[in-house]
């Protein structure tokens, strides 16, 4: 059995005692809010000899791992402390696997096991670790330590189940969490909420719900975990009845559901309902952080109401990168290159400096607005200014730009060119400039491109039998088609949505299943009709 170490941790009484009568701890709990601060006083710490005190050093180091602190600068103080009791150890640890270098948290687990035996770990260690493992999606690795806590007995510590629980359900082992879900001896809220989430995250939106419908007590993380989990699975009608129900039972919302719920709107294209979801928010004074104003930005320009876009851009209290990539990517969507390039210019003014986002942004405005020469400038200031390393998406919003204006030799070219693999959609795009330029050998290619690196895509058997068409090619055309036929591979139909009178309708092409479908088709006979007499 592993002794315990709770004897080496002072008493709450006699730390309080210890900081009171030195100065400068008094002035780290009372004055520090920021790592400057900390640094000043630590300074005087390290002058007055009290740095290698393990009370000092321990609320040093806790400030350090907090989210205003420098996890760097606390492994730095930790080294610098020569016997570090549990509290240091788990201090450091904790602080690790909420960093963005979680093995770091790992490693010191170890360290702590084998070179510390007066100290060795317990109860509140451990979830620290299985968040490391979780972050890394190391379930096999975490599983072995998810032994050591059986031998040990404390399995069925709430805490550390959970946090077994989340590494699971977040590395897709769903049957081992289930196993453990199944198992538990005590549930709480987490517990289920753990599920929920794992379980929505992995695609199994209805046996989510299922389990969110047998909760006896549900918070708000329940209500915003089921929510989300509809919009990422595109089944946003469900999401906004969800939220009704929320509203009916008197949860109150938090920013979380606002953002999810802006983003079903922004799918579905229905603008009265996020206009409401807008004056919710503003109503009910939640935090106009940046990802709000980020997902009110984006709900406006993907509901073609870009001018409220830039309503919202413009009376925002502060504005991060995601506001500004938004909206230049929402201007450029909208038709507004010209307005879209002069926005990046305004951001390379700013006190903040363009990422990956912003280029692929403004380099789809370019794209849009035709301007060739303004793109292969931006392609190459992202990596000789900003040292951006061009992504696939990137090169992707290159070739569309190059085959849109007919440069298909160079956009072939830089194709060939790219230090990464291109990938199907890249050579759709070439297949797809090079139907309308009617380039039919450079089409057979780049089909021939598509189908290798994606044997189930349909459109390439599309666009190269419309190619063919286009140049009378009649027998090509009608043996892509067939081709199309024997692999069985169905064309997915075109689908758009309106939204009138606050109700989104949704039409597929050839579709029969609206309400009013005969009313429309109707109309649509009688469109064409007087098309036909206007010549």
């Amino acid at each position: 059995m592993i002794p315990c170490c709770c004897s080496l941790i002072p008493s709450p009484a006699s730390i309080s005692k210890f900081i009171s009568d030195q100065p400068y701890l008094s002035m780290l709990d009372k004055n520090c809010t920021s790592m400057k601060d900390l640094q000043k006083i630590h300074a005087q710490l390290i002058k007055t000899g009290l740095a290698k005190d393990t009370i000092a050093a321990s609320r040093v180091l806790a400030f350090c791992t907090s989210p205003a602190g420098d996890i760097n600068y606390a492994y730095l103080v930790f080294t610098q402390i020569r016997n570090p009791n549990l509290f240091v150890w788990n201090t450091i640890i904790r602080g690790f696997s909420q960093s963005s270098t979680p093995h770091n948290a790992i490693s010191l687990f170890i360290d702590m096991m084998f070179t510390s035996p007066t100290t060795q770990p317990q109860r509140l260690t451990y979830p620290s670790v299985f968040k490391a493992y979780a972050q890394l999606g190391l379930a096999h690795e975490g599983a072995q330590l998810h032994g050591r806590v059986i031998k040990l007995g404390l399995e069925n510590d709430q805490f550390i189940q959970n946090t077994i629980l989340n590494m699971y359900v977040n590395c897709g082992f769903l049957g081992e969490a289930q196993r453990i879900f199944d198992g538990a001896t005590g549930f709480d809220v987490v517990t289920w909420n753990t599920m929920i989430i794992g379980l929505a995250k992995c695609g199994e939106i209805d046996k989510s719900r299922r389990l969110f419908d047998k909760m006896l007590l549900r918070n708000t993380v329940s209500w915003n975990s089921m929510i989300s989990g509809y919009v990422r699975k595109g089944r946003f009608f469900e999401a906004m009845e969800l939220f009704s129900r929320m509203q009916e039972e008197g949860i109150k919302p938090s920013e979380f559901t606002m953002v999810s719920l802006l983003n079903a709107c922004a799918c579905l294209g229905a603008l009265r309902q996020g206009e409401w979801i807008h004056d919710y928010i503003v109503k009910n004074n939640f935090a106009l952080n940046s990802i709000v104003i980020t997902a009110i930005i984006d709900m406006y320009s993907k509901c073609g109401s870009i001018d409220k876009a830039l309503q919202v851009f413009k009376s925002a209290p502060k504005k991060g990168l995601s506001c500004w990539n938004s909206l230049i990517l929402g201007l450029a969507m909208s038709g507004r290159g010209n307005e879209a390039v002069r926005l990046f210019s305004k951001l390379e003014s700013s006190n903040l400096k363009p990422d990956h986002v912003s280029f692929i942004g403004v380099l789809t405005a370019c794209n849009h607005a035709g301007m060739v020469d303004r793109a292969k400038d931006y392609f190459l200031l992202m990596s000789e200014t900003y040292k951006i390393e061009p992504s696939i998406k990137h090169y992707s919003c290159m070739v569309d730009v190059l085959g849109r204006a007919g440069l298909l030799e160079e956009a072939e070219e830089l194709i060939k060119s790219m230090p990464v693999n291109p990938d199907a959609i890249i050579w759709g795009s070439l297949l797809s400039s090079c139907r309308e330029y009617g380039n039919i050998e450079m089409a057979k290619q780049a089909a021939k491109r598509v189908n290798e690196l994606d044997p189930n895509e349909s459109s390439s058997f599309i666009l190269l039998s419309n190619v063919y068409a286009a140049h009378n090619h009649f027998e090509e055309a009608i043996e892509q088609r067939l081709s199309l036929k024997e692999k069985q591979m169905d064309k997915e139909p075109g689908c758009s949505l309106i939204e009138v009178n606050g109700e989104v309708h949704e039409f597929v092409a050839g579709g029969r299943l609206h309400p009013r479908s005969k009313d429309i088709y109707h109309a649509l006979d009688d469109l064409g009709l007087t098309l036909k007499e206007m010549g």
